[in-house]
């Protein structure tokens, strides 16, 4: 029984995963990443953080012992833990696997730009430590979408570990799991001595659906138990739709898997979170969301997820003069210049997609020609991209190509905040 559930699960898998429009190149095979030996079943494990709020940070971890407490002890000196906070912890079921318990703590207050120490559950095991974004310009964030678990995805995270990023973004689709549920574990370990030490906010991508007819109903059901974003504190309903601010930096990360359409929750939520951005305190606008509304590439062409959401919200966007918004999805990078409804307009977001991170199908390498005008730069590589805001005025934004596993900067410009531009009144 339980072998024929996994070839059920894997041809699933591979359903979700294949293109019907192109033909994908040569597919990679995911990494698993097993777990250390020296781990027993209380120590901390995929570790990771998030932002929660301006001045808190929820650690999360699982333990393969039910028992171990949800309690973090952290303090701003190595071995010295002025304080402590406890949490919740919780775990899931998928067909015939059984998460280890989730542990979810939320710490703070905490100052800016501080490195804090801090150690998950029992006083035995080991220290890890993050620092907590600016409160002031400038910030840097890294990005990058679609990221699997393969050699390419080493790379890039390697290149990203170097950059000197305060907030880490991700455009949807994590581990590629596919609902082979040990991956998900896998990719935990993979990111955890990055994802431990800055915070990683992500969104939702087609990869973390894993609703299997008829075995398991539900979506997300992976997702929403092993990365919890602070959609709470946004007045969101829904873990795959939130909004966070950070040194003058209003994000919107939206949902292109749940509904989106003017009757939503998703919808009125995006609307009243517009109403309540304030561009004299969050100079910038930045949206992420999955399927990507602007694409040259023949992937993922005329899909229903980008044709029907950006018909639904691109003028919410526009009106709100949001400064850029990054998708995935496409495994490929393209920037547009600034857009709206599919022409050249100065007062439109620049568009930027960035599925390149590194997952097991390959590279989208097929262009449509000729290169439409509003298409500015295209090229199918693995890589990722850094924003640096550098004021209420000026960011810079780079893609740095994985080139022979060297960061390459192929793609560079300068970006202009709608919030010091006059000739585009909000």
């Amino acid at each position: 029984m339980a072998v024929w559930l996994m070839f059920v699960m894997l041809a699933f898998a591979g359903m979700l995963s294949c293109g019907v429009s192109y033909d994908r190149p040569p597919p990679r095979p995911s990494r698993f990443v097993p777990l250390a030996e020296e781990l027993d079943s209380t120590s901390p494990q995929q570790v990771h953080i998030s932002m929660v709020g301006h001045d808190q940070m929820r650690i999360s971890w699982i333990t393969d012992d039910a028992n171990t407490p949800a309690t973090v002890s952290y303090g701003t000196s190595p071995g010295n833990y002025a304080f402590s906070a406890k949490g919740t912890s919780s775990s899931y079921r998928y067909v015939l696997y059984e998460s280890g318990e989730i542990h979810d703590v939320v710490i703070g207050p905490l100052k800016p730009s501080t490195v804090y120490y801090y150690r998950c559950g029992s006083d035995s095991n080991p220290e890890l430590s993050f620092q907590t974004p600016p409160a002031q310009f400038p910030i840097n964030f890294g990005l990058a979408g679609d990221l699997g678990q393969t050699d390419w995805t080493t790379s890039t995270l390697d290149h990203i570990s170097k950059s000197n990023y305060d907030v880490f973004l991700l455009p949807g689709d994590l581990s590629y799991a596919d609902t082979i549920q040990p991956l998900w574990d896998s990719f935990g370990r993979l990111v955890e001595p990055l994802a431990s030490q800055r915070p990683w906010m992500v969104t939702q991508g087609n990869h973390e659906i894993e609703k299997i007819p008829v075995i398991h109903s539900q979506s997300f059901t992976s997702y929403n138990a092993r990365w919890h974003m602070p959609f709470e504190q946004s007045g969101s309903n829904s873990n795959l739709f939130y909004s966070f601010e950070v040194a003058g930096v209003h994000v919107i990360m939206l949902g292109s898997y749940t509904d989106f359409g003017p009757s939503s929750a998703q919808y009125s939520w995006l609307q009243s979170d517009l109403r309540k951005v304030d561009r004299t305190k969050t100079p910038w606008l930045v949206v992420l969301l999955h399927a990507p509304w602007y694409n040259s590439n023949t992937a993922h062409q005329g899909e229903i997820e980008s044709v029907n959401m950006k018909a639904a919200m691109e003028g919410l966007l526009y009106g709100a003069r949001v400064d850029v918004i990054f998708s995935g999805h496409v495994h490929a990078y393209e920037r547009f210049t600034r857009v709206y409804k599919e022409k050249t307009d100065n007062c439109g977001p620049v568009y930027i997609n960035i599925g390149d991170g590194g997952n097991r199908e390959g590279l989208s390498k097929n262009y449509i020609n000729p290169q439409p005008t509003i298409s500015v730069f295209r090229e199918a590589s693995f890589g990722h991209g850094q924003l640096q805001v550098v004021n209420a005025s000026y960011a810079q934004w780079t893609w740095h190509r994985n080139d022979n596993d060297e960061p390459v900067v192929a793609d560079s410009i300068w970006l202009k905040s709608f919030s010091s531009n006059p000739s585009c009144k909000m």
